[in-house]
């Protein structure tokens, strides 16, 4: 089972790096953005044949360690290999 996972900052934090790829496209002539929110994407491998099981223990990593609960949000996908 594979798990990709989905971080980003929440929509009441300001995205400096977002704004900087915004700024950049819009001088090479991209026009009419109205936001660019930059986040990481983390794909898991898990032995884990119980979906149940999977999706508590990547609950757990996010939780844990991958995502900053104060200022990230995160979801995540399951996927049978």
């Amino acid at each position: 089972m594979i798990a990709e996972i989905y971080i980003s900052l929440k929509k009441s934090i300001s995205d400096p790096q977002g704004l900087t790829v915004k700024h950049a496209l819009e001088s090479l002539g991209y026009k009419g953005l109205a936001d660019v929110r930059i986040g990481k994407l983390v794909k898991i491998k898990l032995n884990s044949k119980d979906k149940k099981t999977a999706e508590e223990e990547i609950d757990g990593m996010c939780k844990k360690l991958l995502a900053n609960p104060i200022i990230e949000d995160y979801y995540f996908k399951l996927k049978e290999e």
